[in-house]
């Protein structure tokens, strides 16, 4: 799926998965998620946290779009906080889980979608002003000057918290992925987190066809 991106300092990489089966993670998904959190937590404190590349590098993009990233923490960062801390990851379900290992493991923001509740064109760019959502876990998203993406319905995710119209649910089959990557990340990097989504997708989701691609701004 193409975005059109009018924000700066970034790259949008997207997987979209046909015939996915969303339920709870199994044993196998559990353990990786498991021993990948462990890792973190074993190479990671709160106060080292801040000094890891991508994380300094999705905070410079955050500032780039006008947003105080202490103040609206990426979804990443704030992921790799609860491992650290020793929270764990929050179980959501298969797709969800498989979005959030990714997320953790690169330290870009995953965003994880009902493709059947995203109508084309979809576009990458600042709220305006009467623009709101029901966030994911949250009350109303006021969104006038924070980074969204939008579809011919209006916003429905960010890379801090997405909405519940295009959420992953039990009832979704076809999924879109968004990765909110830095742009001076290589593709080849990106190609590499897309690969492993897209495999993770079909290994533990049941995915019965993927396609990835990498959209840059003009």
């Amino acid at each position: 799926m193409e975005i059109t991106i009018q924000l700066p300092g970034v790259k949008l990489g997207t997987v979209e998965a046909d015939g996915v089966r969303v339920a709870p993670a199994g044993l196998e998904l559990a353990q990786l998620l498991a021993e990948v959190c462990e890792r973190k937590r074993r190479d990671l404190t709160v106060e080292s946290l801040a000094d890891e590349k991508s994380v300094r590098e999705v905070r410079a993009m955050f500032r780039a779009w006008g947003m105080d990233p202490s103040k609206y923490r990426p979804s990443s960062e704030a992921l790799l906080r609860r491992v650290i801390q020793g929270k764990g990851l929050y179980c959501v379900s298969n797709v969800v889980d498989v979005g959030n290992l990714g997320s953790i493991e690169t330290g870009w923001p995953f965003g994880c979608y009902d493709r059947s509740r995203v109508q084309p064109p979809v576009e990458f760019r600042h709220g305006v002003a009467g623009e709101a959502y029901e966030g994911i876990g949250k009350q109303t998203w006021h969104l006038q000057g924070r980074p969204l993406l939008s579809d011919s319905q209006g916003p429905f995710g960010s890379a801090i918290s997405d909405s519940t119209r295009s959420m992953i649910t039990e009832s979704a089959h076809d999924l879109l992925a968004v990765l909110y990557v830095p742009s001076n990340t290589s593709d080849a990097s990106i190609e590499v987190a897309l690969r492993r989504l897209s495999e993770r997708l079909t290994m533990f989701a049941g995915a019965s066809a993927t396609r990835t691609g990498i959209c840059c701004a003009a």
